[in-house]
């Protein structure tokens, strides 16, 4: 008989486990400019040894704090290969015959206090596209151009300002624009109004009325049907067809229920057609318009340009801070000056850290510049004609075509956006997949899509396309897709279905 009991094991196992400075790397690599320069920001703030570039302080290239992490020697005079290897290796070969240079410099007794680290540190840094000299700070910033975003309150207070209303009647359009939602519908009712902030019912009827009469034409409405009354009402539609309809038909617009409309109206139905084109052509949500999020903004990071026949690409460092690593702490990590171990550890982490940074970065931008050649190479048919001719590329072809793993690919790209000849695009929006068409895989699934919502614009409205059709339609030009893929393209595109669509005779 046996019995469960507690027991220690000694297990070998392998596991997967993401150093700091991994972390670092790959959260570098997905960060767009605006949040690289936060980063770099909180960087600076928090690590004493890197800094923005300025004139007059001690500067350690990479090269130098690399060896003397690796060596424990607190002098940051490495010898000449150490110096080559270790710059190689951070920044590529290119920069290897320099790095060699500057270590034969280090040879003399005080060739330290002689180099020109600042020019020899931005040799591995792009410096910003405009020279400290260029920028002028008493004059003012593109920010200062853009208009604040106005609200749906502040467009009616303005026209409130304009006309004359007893007091009584102003402070009570006060609370009934209190009341408004983002699309421009009252949320409660006049008495629980009137009891929240005091004024009469019969006061705030005459205020809502006063807010009716503003622009846009609906807003203050209670319900759909006082909103498109409002709109008719403005366009001095008052009685007609169309006024009917939503005055005492409403449900049957949604059903495009024609000849029941023109047998309860006694109208042709050629008017009811155009009474209902009226309807559908109102706008439902007359507030949106003031109330939305307002335009995003967008800040390049990548700039393709056209020079004669190649197309050139460029990352736009404009705005972030240069960085280098101030070799004025480095006395602090010799045992004879005083300070403790610990003093001396977080040093050495401080260096460590900002040399671990500042390789991450040049790393992002170099990942991206490699992925942003690729997609000049494979869309260059869209940078000189045009959407039509985007070309079907994915990510995992870019990977293995520049040797990096899939997942760095889709962090490159991620939130960053490309200023093209072609205007501004989100980078992955060079990526879409292979559709089969006329000549082999080679039609983009958004061109597709592009053709599929030509056909339903195209369509007979009494008689709309099914996705069955659409799909035979594309058959016909040679392309190979299903009913079931259609709808879902039609879906993702937020177009009807073949039902909703219909105009009923």
């Amino acid at each position: 008989m046996s019995f469960l009991s507690p027991r220690l094991q000694i297990a070998v196992k392998q596991k997967q486990i993401l150093t700091p400075g991994l972390v670092q790397m790959v959260t570098v690599l997905q960060l767009n400019k605006l949040e690289l320069k936060e980063l770099i920001n909180q960087e600076i703030s928090e690590n004493p040894v890197l800094e923005e570039v300025v004139e007059g302080a001690e500067e350690l290239t990479p090269a130098e704090v690399q060896s003397m992490l690796e060596r424990g020697d607190p002098d940051p005079h490495p010898a000449d290969a150490e110096v080559r290897d270790v710059t190689a290796q951070a920044y590529g070969d290119a920069h290897a015959g320099e790095a060699g240079a500057a270590a034969e410099a280090q040879k003399a007794p005080d060739a330290f206090e002689e180099i020109d680290f600042g020019s020899y540190f931005e040799d591995f840094m792009d410096p910003p596209v405009h020279s400290p000299a260029e920028y002028d700070p008493d004059k003012p910033g593109f920010e200062a151009f853009l208009s604040s975003p106005v609200t749906l309150t502040d467009h009616l207070r303005q026209q409130l300002s304009l006309i004359v209303v007893p007091p009584e009647i102003r402070d009570a359009t006060e609370a009934i624009l209190g009341n408004l939602d983002e699309s421009g519908y009252l949320e409660d009712t006049l008495e629980n109004i009137a009891a929240a902030e005091g004024h009469s019912v019969e006061v705030l009827d005459k205020a809502l009325e006063e807010v009716q009469s503003l622009d846009p034409a609906g807003v203050g409405a209670r319900s759909l049907q006082e909103c498109l009354l409002l709109q008719l009402e403005d366009r001095g539609a008052q009685g007609s067809v169309a006024w009917q309809i939503v005055q005492n038909h409403l449900k049957l617009v949604e059903s495009k229920s024609v000849k029941e409309l023109a047998r309860l109206l006694k109208r042709p139905v050629s008017h009811i057609e155009i009474a209902i084109d009226v309807i559908l052509h109102l706008d439902p949500k007359p507030g949106l318009k003031y109330s939305g999020p307002g335009a995003r903004a967008v800040e390049p990071d990548v700039y393709i340009s056209k020079d004669g026949e190649d197309y050139i690409v460029s990352l736009t460092d404009e705005g972030l801070p240069v960085l280098r690593i101030n070799g004025s702490y480095r006395h602090l990590l010799e045992r004879g000056e005083g300070a403790d171990k610990e003093t001396r550890n977080y040093i050495k982490d401080r260096y460590a850290s900002a040399l671990q940074l500042i390789r991450n970065i040049e790393q992002r931008k170099q990942t991206i510049l490699k992925v942003c050649e690729v997609i000049i190479t494979r869309q260059r048919g869209f940078l000189e004609s045009g959407i039509d001719e985007l070309r079907p590329m994915m990510i995992k072809e870019v990977a293995e075509e520049i040797g990096v793993h899939a997942s760095t690919v889709s962090r490159a790209v991620a939130g960053k956006y490309a200023h093209t000849p072609r205007g501004v695009f989100e980078l992955r929006f060079f990526f879409t997949e292979a559709v089969q068409g006329p000549t082999g895989g080679n039609l983009s699934l958004v061109n597709l899509k592009r053709m599929v919502k030509k056909m339903i614009e195209d369509e007979d409205p009494k008689r709309p396309l099914t996705d069955d059709h659409i799909a035979g339609m594309l058959k016909q030009q040679g392309i190979k897709v299903t009913r079931r893929t259609v709808a879902k393209y039609r879906e993702d595109m937020k177009i009807p279905s073949t039902h909703h669509r219909r105009v009923k005779d």
